[in-house]
């Protein structure tokens, strides 16, 4: 039997607006699916993902699930 194992997980909460942030991390907020402050999502842990969230690291908290 082969056991599934479950991906890694990202918990991403935004922290601080990005009202006066840059457009593109304005945009990048978005695509990450953040819309309100202390709003939190969960996304796989992969490269795309850990990139996204290195250019608004300074607008969000991020937590290994």
């Amino acid at each position: 039997l082969r056991r599934r194992m479950k991906m890694a997980e990202l918990k991403i909460t935004l922290v601080k607006s990005p009202i006066g942030a840059v457009p593109k991390h304005k945009a990048t907020v978005e695509a990450l699916g953040l819309k309100k402050l202390h709003q939190t999502v969960v996304k796989p842990d992969n490269e795309a993902v850990r990139g996204m969230i290195w250019h608004v690291k300074h607008l969000v908290k991020v937590e290994e699930v």
